[in-house]
């Protein structure tokens, strides 16, 4: 197995994907509106890909946060709110937030897994800063890193519930970049006690099963590398400090942020001491250079692997139908109006 995620091209495999998919066996892939049309054909695709691996609890995850990013749409699936909704209600009732974010996010997990999905890149635990890129915004869960926490275990939760995997990012912290890391590199320059701030709900909720890492460089901790290519940041801040030892990976590697050619860049990544590299856009170029370019997963990494996705079994709960969870959160919502 290769320490990889690969993306897809279409809605279905086709036969070169097949071939190069079997032989490099990565440890997962991930899902964009590209290879998305409707129920039947989307469960048919994951299923696809568990029969290409003799997998049942392959790694097959997409970005369905909800509000702006979501990649299953209307009218084929429901609208999910923002997390500025939840981070609103609980400015006058915490309680009712964190229960509505939980129906929301086992909403979620209930169309994920209906499709054959198994992971969710939500939630967010960015700390919002005034001063930041607005590509964080109404993504995250606000600027109080207890409140951040708070809703963000509460998804990670309701994930689980419904038998899905959630993803905690970008760590150590998105929330000071202010240039969006899709287009260049963002360099955050607070100080190490500023930091704190940002590293609070991700060592709260350090026992999440899979996290993902920032390309940015934080000047406090390395001066010269982004954390995702950084060993000083994911040693010494996420393994150490945040104190987290679930399954690691790299944000998207295409992204403008990152410098040189995708097969380096992922073996850099796999060097830094993350467990996988994230690669979306299904180049079959670059996904060939990075099969070769990467060495077998270690065995602490697929022990990572393993561990993250069998919190699906242990997690899921008797299912509830998806119009409850939804008028559930919507009346929760509701005191907001």
């Amino acid at each position: 197995m290769k320490p990889v995620i690969f993306g897809l091209a279409g809605e279905a495999l086709h036969a070169e994907e097949q071939a190069f998919f079997r032989d490099s066996e990565p440890a997962g892939y991930i899902l964009f509106r590209r290879n998305i049309a409707d129920k039947a054909q989307l469960r048919a695709l994951t299923d696809a890909l568990r029969d290409l691996h003799g997998r049942d609890d392959l790694l097959i995850m997409i970005d369905q946060e909800g509000g702006r990013v979501a990649r299953m749409r209307p009218p084929v699936w429901p609208e999910f709110p923002s997390a500025q909704r939840f981070d609103s209600l609980y400015e006058v009732a915490p309680s009712s937030a964190i229960a509505a974010a939980h129906a929301n996010a086992q909403a979620i997990a209930t169309t994920l897994r209906e499709c054959g999905i198994t992971v969710d890149a939500l939630p967010l635990l960015d700390v919002r800063q005034e001063e930041a890129s607005d590509i964080m915004g109404d993504r995250t869960f606000g600027a109080e890193p207890m409140r951040v926490a708070a809703l963000g275990r509460a998804v990670l939760d309701g994930l689980r519930a419904g038998g899905v995997v959630g993803i905690v990012k970008h760590m150590p912290g998105h929330g000071r970049a202010a240039v969006d890391s899709h287009l260049e590199l963002p360099i955050v320059t607070a100080d190490e006690a500023m930091l704190e701030t940002d590293l609070e709900p991700f060592r709260t909720l350090n026992q999440a099963p899979i996290g993902m890492t920032a390309h940015i460089i934080y000047t406090a901790w390395d001066a010269e590398r982004p954390a995702t290519l950084s060993p000083t940041v994911i040693d010494a801040i996420i393994r150490g400090r945040i104190g987290f030892d679930g399954l690691l990976m790299s944000d998207d590697l295409d992204m403008k942020a990152l410098k040189g050619d995708i097969p380096s860049l992922a073996a850099g990544v796999v060097e830094a001491g993350c467990d996988l590299a994230l690669n979306c856009w299904a180049k079959m170029d670059d996904m060939i250079g990075i099969a070769n370019a990467l060495p077998d997963i270690s065995a602490v990494s697929r022990a990572r692997l393993d561990r993250a996705m069998a919190t699906i079994a242990e997690g899921l709960e008797e299912p509830e139908p998806l119009e409850s969870l939804m008028a559930r959160r919507d009346a929760l919502l509701g005191v907001m109006a």
